[in-house]
């Protein structure tokens, strides 16, 4: 069962897609969105969190602007265009609403990010260490200027990356696994090899959707979240 959904964020409203597993409830999972916004593909990647047994909400993290997928110069600019405080308080917002859910099992909350939503499932864990407990970002991660204090991170992370991705490199995804282990933090990085970015996206708008591999990790991924959220 799946409905969009309203909740608070600092003193405004947004929006999500909150999925319920078939069971009624289970541990919460926020899954933040790639650079299109609130699209089919990740609304599926939630539905499919809930058949895991997750209570599941995507925050759109656009209120209410959509990119094609055949319109990544769209795309690109929503995303350059997103404040990086106003994602912030919305992810936050999200993990309350779901932490607060009657659905929603256990007081620790996990995220799961796509792309962008990959390099803001790291900003989201060092925001709210305090629920934040697992973490399966997908090829992406934070760079430059964009990273926030790793050393506030305590959730576990198991990320997925691509080896053919100009936009997250295998060497940048390295350095910033050997700093968090440095932080004393539990993460692993994979990069796998032969993949392109977006390997795991359901609507395969840059061509490759990797089925093979998504059957591999899938399994690893949402054993991994119960592991740690229960």
């Amino acid at each position: 069962m799946a409905t969009m959904v309203e909740f608070a964020s600092n003193g405004i409203d947004a929006q999500g897609y909150l999925a319920l597993p078939d069971t009624g409830s289970g541990p919460g999972v926020i899954v933040v969105q790639e650079w299109w916004g609130l699209d089919s593909g990740i609304k599926e990647m939630a539905d499919r969190l809930a058949t895991a047994g997750f209570v599941a909400l995507a925050p759109d993290l656009y209120h209410g602007e959509l990119a094609a997928h055949d319109e990544m110069d769209k795309a690109g600019e929503l995303m350059t265009a997103l404040p990086a405080d106003r994602a912030a308080r919305d992810m936050s917002g999200a993990v309350d609403f779901l932490d607060a859910h009657e659905a929603t099992t256990g007081d620790a909350i996990g995220v799961m990010g796509f792309c962008m939503g990959g390099m803001l499932s790291f900003v989201l864990a060092a925001d709210r260490p305090d629920k934040i407990k697992a973490v399966v970002p997908f090829y992406g991660f934070p760079q430059g200027d964009a990273q926030p204090d790793y050393s506030k991170i305590e959730a576990a992370i198991q990320g997925h990356m691509a080896e053919h991705d100009d936009f997250f490199p295998p060497a940048a995804a390295a350095e910033l696994e050997s700093t968090l282990k440095a932080l004393g933090k539990s993460v692993t990085l994979t990069v796998h090899p032969g993949s392109g970015h977006a390997f795991m996206a359901p609507h395969n708008a840059l061509g490759t959707q990797n089925q093979a591999l998504y059957d591999e990790i899938w399994p690893r991924a949402t054993a991994f979240l119960h592991e740690h959220l229960g």
